[in-house]
């Protein structure tokens, strides 16, 4: 690779060089001006000054020296993680889960709390001191923060950040979060359908690591799909790919009963299993898992309750998979990461389709949304500090 001469850099041929020393640094980890000066084909020069700017800035820290070559030792560097911390909110309708994370992704503080049922405002105010709290615990203060990526039910309008059709939240449809948020924070925030969150978790470092076509399917007291197609979120028209939970499937799609939870959320939820339970002849679950230990107990009508909720949620990946043609299905949620129902399924796709996708369970369980919410800061942080795009490395 021809040597780029540091003479007189322009500040777009100083932030290509930047761009390249980052890149670098991402990929190989502790490493030397000497041996960036050889990946890059930049200038020896060229290395020192900007090693020395972003180190000077914050974004590389010193961390040892060379051993065992011909020569004096070298000064060898990576990423100041701590330089870059960012906010990752999961909020569900009992639950918000939310850690910060570094620019490498990794974990520096995390909390769970119950949700503020009054919703609204209230749950602003909420991630607020959430926050405030996470920072103290990380070390750091709320106005050091650079982005906050927020997962919430419902449709998101992505043009303007508005939630809509959150059933399970009251009030999140009635103000524009993403606004009232960032102002309340004095920091960028960033709102995502948390079904879409956690494919980009899978995305990122789970099971779609590898594929480019996968679809995220949450099965718990609602149910949602999150599709990654060719390597990008599908979103829709209105922000609206993915809501499985109305599929004409398990019910008659002519109800209007069916218009608020859906169909299929109504036919496969939590509150339809257990009613299946109950209609079966059972009487030992009152929640879903009391159910499932029926089930490993060996009792018939939790058998059946699974059986019959696995048949449906077949049906449904396999219409699915006539639609997007999906390499992978990863589920989770509460029910969705369950084997005894995943097996069932896996049982009765080849029954319903000729061509059954291959079904994964989430490697995150509950923390899939969350995940996402960190690998979309990280690449933002990344993105808007360095210009670099991770995906790219």
């Amino acid at each position: 690779m021809a040597m780029i001469s540091s003479v007189a850099q322009t500040p777009i041929a100083r932030k290509i060089s930047t761009n390249a020393v980052i890149r670098t640094v991402f990929a190989n980890g502790s490493i030397s001006r000497a041996d960036i000066a050889k990946l890059t084909g930049l200038s020896k020069q060229t290395i020192s000054d900007v090693v020395r700017d972003l180190e000077d800035d914050g974004w590389l820290k010193p961390v040892g020296q060379t051993d065992g070559r011909p020569g004096r030792n070298a000064i060898t560097y990576e990423i100041n993680a701590r330089a870059g911390l960012a906010v990752s909110i999961d909020l569900g309708s009992t639950k918000i889960a939310a850690a910060i994370c570094d620019l490498l992704g990794n974990v520096v503080a995390e909390t769970k709390v119950s949700t503020d049922p009054r919703g609204g405002m209230h749950l602003v105010n909420q991630f607020s001191d959430l926050i405030v709290e996470l920072a103290f615990a990380a070390g750091t203060t709320a106005d050091k923060l650079r982005l906050v990526v927020l997962g919430s039910p419902g449709v998101l309008d992505p043009a303007t950040g508005h939630i809509n059709v959150a059933p399970s939240i009251p009030g999140i449809d009635a103000i524009n979060l993403r606004q009232v948020f960032s102002d309340r924070m004095a920091i960028p925030v960033i709102v995502e359908n948390d079904v879409n969150l956690a494919a980009q978790g899978e995305r990122w470092r789970g099971h779609g690591i590898e594929t480019s076509n996968f679809a995220f399917v949450a099965l718990g007291t609602g149910v949602g799909m999150g599709i990654i197609a060719n390597g990008t979120l599908l979103r829709g028209a209105r922000g609206a790919a993915g809501e499985i939970a109305y599929l004409p499937i398990g019910g008659d799609a002519f109800d209007p009963g069916g218009f608020t939870l859906g169909t299929f959320e109504s036919a496969v939820g939590s509150a339809a299993m257990l009613r299946r339970y109950v209609g079966f002849g059972g009487r030992n679950a009152s929640t879903v898992a009391d159910l499932f230990a029926a089930f490993n107990a060996g009792e018939t009508s939790a058998a059946a309750a699974i059986e019959e909720t696995a048949r449906l949620v077949a049906v449904a990946i396999a219409a699915i998979g006539a639609a997007l043609d999906p390499e992978l299905v990863i589920t989770g949620g509460s029910i969705g990461a369950r084997p005894e129902l995943v097996n069932a399924i896996r049982g009765f796709l080849p029954r319903c389709t000729p061509y059954p996708p291959r079904i994964e369970i989430s490697r995150f369980g509950n923390r899939a949304a969350l995940m996402g919410g960190m690998g979309i800061a990280v690449e933002r942080m990344h993105d808007d500090l360095f210009g670099v795009k991770l995906r790219e490395v």
